[in-house]
């Protein structure tokens, strides 16, 4: 007979040193033997006997068996044999109730309140840790899901939650809801609201809405994201009124509450005329007051409902939204953000050429970019692309609008120099028009918009005035920070984060002292109240400089003076917060040569990093000890090196020509032998 029998441990035989051959686990024995049974078993090399699922198979042979049974549950009159100790180790409630000198510490049966099917599904996942919710009906899982909740089994309170999300449809979403509600699923009920948010024109016509509770139905259409026609809205909840009026503990102020969320401004004069007043459920004050708000406010300051659709794009076709202003309006909403240059892949307007209003009417308008949205929709995040073939700047706003008459205006960068991707951030709004108006390129008099798109999200930053306050380094590639005045070997190197790799011939950004200075410009503007350096510090030299800030380019504020003392390696400025999009980075003293030499730039300054480097700070240009040095490279002596001429800003927008230029020039430093000590002045 073989020696491996299931649910047994076989290993090999072996002859030990005293000659003798040893067998393990080779002892007959039938699938009852509480040893052996169906054997999903693990031998693992490394010493661990995994039989997990042997534990698991002989204790579902306990569940409903009368053998060692020491508790009796009668649920709705039938009687459930269990084990106090298993139930005891499984559940903290269990644990009280058997051992915990309660009355029911000394019963041998326990009657309990509960539905019969859903107790018996968990006491099987007391004793097994599974159930199968798939094949069970609707009503069941809810209930085993009260059980879990009441029993603090939150693994399995959590697993029913997360099937149910993922189950939800059209039928049951409504008692989905008012279990969540009932047990403070919070997770669960976010979900719910947010499919019937995103159906909720279906919901409306369901039957199973006339059974959600007053609370539920209330909280839902409370919703500014639970978007339908108002006049749908107060239909469905006269028929829940009428199917509810009845009901137990129902009161009159139960059902005025749904009532009350019904949003009579939003609905027409005849609305409420021809639908709202023949049903009696409704004063004429109200109606009266309806009528008046309406007519008095901007169309703009009622309170819309609209679709939210969690970081999800609604200015795309898909959601129906199309470009109704504009030039070459294709391009806009097609999602290509690679194929783009100077001929095409753009929408674009003249800057300050007014057009006729688009609504009709004798007025006018600034002109601009405008996107109708499918529908409406609850948005707080736009993101363009503004065109960056060359290193062009723009200057713009946006505005929304309910009705393209009534316009809001949500991001002002009028007066600031952008460029590239924009992420732009406000309040939400309820929106179903979006006019995107350039008011300056330094080039010329067009602007050009390659990608936009629309969302509503729930990664907020923070906001100051409008402005984004970023707790992360927004000088990168990677959000569109250029450096547009500087010697560098390779382009940007100054914001490509690396502060490990630099020495005598690379790695830094510099100007010659007394001639330029760095010039670093942001993607869009921030609100920024600190800037970190790394000063070239591959020997014991040391520097002074100042810094600047700007939005534009024509107004400067000094936001530190480190003119009169020697400064090395790290540097953290702080300085009262303000809109900031260019940084620029004057050298005034090199203790080495006449060149002054910066290997990286962020900010704002990452705490952690600051803390690492243990850097000093200058606040609203106070001064700072000297920081460590990075430490001198061996095998290496003399200055470093600059190769390039310094050009202006201007310069180096005034066209594509002019860039390729600058690019050839920089390939041509790469392979420059000139003497290191020295820049090339010619």
């Amino acid at each position: 007979m073989s020696n491996q029998h299931q649910g047994y441990l076989s290993v090999p035989k072996s002859t030990t040193s005293n000659g003798y051959n040893n067998t393990v686990g080779s002892r007959a024995g039938g699938s009852s033997s509480p040893n052996s049974g169906t054997s999903n078993v693990s031998n693992r090399a490394g010493g661990d006997i995994e039989h997990r699922a042997l534990l698991a198979e002989h204790l579902k042979k306990l569940c409903f068996n009368e053998e060692y049974s020491d508790v009796t549950f009668v649920v709705e009159g039938q009687k459930l044999p269990a084990h106090k100790v298993v139930l005891a180790a499984r559940s903290d409630y269990f644990r009280a109730l058997l051992y915990g000198g309660m009355k029911e510490s000394t019963q041998t049966e326990i009657e309990l309140d509960a539905p019969l099917d859903a107790f018996k599904a968990l006491l099987n996942y007391v004793y097994t840790g599974h159930m199968s919710v798939s094949g069970m009906k609707q009503d069941t899982v809810l209930d085993a899901l009260g059980l879990a909740h009441a029993y603090n089994f939150v693994d399995l309170e959590n697993a029913i939650s997360f099937h149910l999300r993922h189950t939800l449809s059209l039928s049951n979403v409504c008692a989905i809801l008012d279990a969540a509600r009932l047990y403070r699923l919070n997770s669960l009920i976010r979900v719910c609201h947010r499919f019937m948010d995103r159906h909720a024109v279906q919901i409306l016509k369901m039957d199973s809405i006339y059974n959600l509770s007053q609370g539920a139905l209330a909280e839902l259409l409370a919703r500014d994201s639970f978007c339908a026609p108002e006049v749908d809205i107060f239909h469905a909840v006269c028929n829940w009124i009428k199917a509810n009026q009845y009901a137990e503990n129902c009161t009159s102020s139960s059902l005025e509450s749904p009532l009350s969320s019904v949003r009579l401004t939003l609905m027409s004069v005849a609305e409420l005329l021809t639908v709202v007043r023949p049903v009696g459920l409704m004063s004429a004050d109200a109606l009266l007051d309806a009528i008046g708000e309406r007519t008095r406010a901007r169309y703009n300051s009622l309170p819309h409902r609209g679709l939210m659709l969690l970081e999800e794009n609604v200015a795309c076709p898909r959601h129906g939204a199309t470009v109704i202003a504009g030039e070459l309006r294709e391009a806009l909403l097609s999602g290509e953000t690679e194929k783009y240059d100077m001929e095409r892949g753009y929408t674009r307007h003249a800057i300050g050429e007014p057009s006729p209003a688009t609504a009709g009417g004798g007025t006018t308008d600034p002109g601009g970019i405008i996107v109708q949205l499918g529908s409406p929709c609850i948005i707080n995040h736009i993101k363009l692309l503004l065109w960056d073939r060359d290193l062009r700047s723009y200057s713009y706003y946006i505005e929304v609008s309910m009705d393209q008459k009534d316009w809001i205006r949500v991001i002002n960068y009028s007066k600031e120099f952008c460029r590239s991707w924009q992420h732009l951030y406000f309040t939400p709004k309820v929106v179903h028009y979006i006019r995107i108006v350039g008011t300056n390129n330094t080039v010329n008099k067009v602007f050009h918009v390659v990608s936009m798109e629309a969302m509503y999200t729930s990664r907020m930053p923070t906001l100051i005035k409008g402005y984004v306050v970023p707790q992360y380094n927004v000088a990168t590639l990677e959000l569109s920070a250029t450096v547009i005045e500087g010697v560098s070997r390779s382009r940007n190197a100054l914001l490509n984060g690396d502060t490990q790799h630099y020495d005598w011939d690379s790695g830094y950004t510099c100007h010659q002292l007394g001639s330029g200075a760095i010039l670093v410009q942001l993607g869009q503007p921030y609100m920024i109240s600190s800037i970190r350096l790394l000063l070239w510090d591959c020997d014991e030299r040391a520097y002074s400089y100042y810094v600047e800030t700007s939005v534009n380019l024509w107004n400067w504020e000094l936001v530190a003076d480190r003119t009169r003392v020697p400064c090395r390696s790290w540097q953290t400025i702080r300085f009262s917060a303000r809109p900031v999009v260019f940084i620029r980075i004057v050298g005034t003293h090199n203790t080495a040569n006449e060149v002054f030499h910066c290997v990286h730039l962020e900010c704002p300054a990452q705490e952690s990093n600051a803390a690492n480097t243990g850097d000093g700070d200058v606040v609203d240009g106070d001064e700072i000890e000297p920081s460590t040095s990075h430490g001198p490279v061996e095998g290496k002596e003399g200055n470093i090196s600059d190769d390039d001429s310094v050009g202006s800003y201007e310069d180096k927008v005034e066209s594509t020509s002019e860039i390729a230029k600058n690019d050839e020039t920089d390939e041509l430093m790469q392979d420059n032998d000139a003497n290191p000590d020295t820049l090339d002045k010619e």
